[in-house]
């Protein structure tokens, strides 16, 4: 098979999410401090959403406003009980972190990165047929941070930490980032907030650095708290970044024996559809409190 066979054979594309209400995609209960705790990857301890959770929220919707029930088994995979009939089309990745909001005590809140992001970032889009220009490598002691030159200041406090900012020309970064967030403003935003800080410092932010929200059960008939009923939840912050990759092939059975399956551009347009007037999508639980709510940017790869 020819690259261009194979290319036809596959289509890519990369979704950002940009968070406007907290998103808890949980795992369960735990027996530490935080009963309720987020998905975070097994190895860096970055907050994720895993591809499932990714792919029931991009199906749900799928079910909900698209009138072809049948093109959505294509695309997903049948439903549970026929779910060994045939594998579904797209393959869709983790949501992973390229921007965590963190607050700053001298200003407004500052979206934090760090180069081992940044550098993972460009090698999946790579994967995904996105072209982008790469970054310079930039090598960060604990108290440093980068920051555009739009935003040049001598001293920065996340959290509680003081860091030495070095303004730094980020323009191309800036654009960049700006491709995944689905508001207008996104490069001015940037220029101001955009910090990047080293890689353990930003490991350390990502594991203590999200919100814990204590929570209650009411007792209907004596309207006070129920006895032991407390528990502690945490949440990614509104303003979180995050990019999900998604890959499409031809699907793997058809209406009729004498239908032709739907091919990759069609499996991959069915989810980009979904985008096309409503740029919204509903990530992991509490969705009755108004929580995981994302907009919706789609980058589409080159095929």
């Amino acid at each position: 098979m020819t690259n261009k066979e194979s290319n036809m054979n596959q289509a890519n594309a990369m979704m950002g999410l940009l968070a406007q209400t907290s998103i808890h995609a949980g795992t369960g209960q735990n027996t530490g401090v935080i009963d309720l705790p987020i998905q975070r990857e097994g190895h860096s301890g970055y907050p994720c959403v895993f591809g499932s959770g990714v792919k029931g929220a991009l199906r749900s919707r799928a079910e909900a406003l698209c009138d072809d029930k049948e093109s959505v088994s294509f695309v997903f995979g049948p439903s549970t009980e026929k779910a060994s009939d045939f594998a579904g089309a797209l393959m869709v990745s983790d949501a992973r972190l390229l921007l965590l909001p963190i607050r700053s005590l001298t200003s407004q809140f500052k979206w934090v990165t760090c180069p081992d992001v940044l550098s993972r970032y460009l090698r999946d889009a790579e994967r995904f047929g996105i072209a982008l220009d790469a970054p310079e490598a930039f090598v960060l002691s604990t108290n440093e941070a980068l920051v555009p030159e739009q935003s040049a200041s001598d001293s920065l406090f996340l959290e509680e930490y003081r860091f030495e900012a070095t303004a730094k020309p980020l323009d191309g970064l800036i654009s960049q980032l700006a491709e995944l967030m689905q508001r207008d403003d996104a490069v001015s935003v940037l220029e101001k907030q955009l910090v990047i800080i080293s890689n353990d410092m930003f490991a350390h932010l990502a594991q203590h650095g999200t919100p814990v929200n204590a929570h209650i059960a009411i007792d209907s008939a004596t309207g006070v708290v129920k006895p032991g009923a407390l528990w502690y939840e945490e949440t990614l912050p509104p303003e979180t970044l995050l990019y999900v990759g998604l890959s499409a092939v031809k699907a793997r059975s058809t209406a009729n024996e004498n239908a032709l399956p739907m091919p990759a551009q069609s499996v991959l347009s069915t989810i980009t559809g979904l985008f096309a007037e409503k740029h919204w999508l509903q990530l992991g639980g509490n969705a009755t409190v108004g929580m995981g709510w994302c907009s919706v940017k789609i980058v589409q790869g080159v095929q």
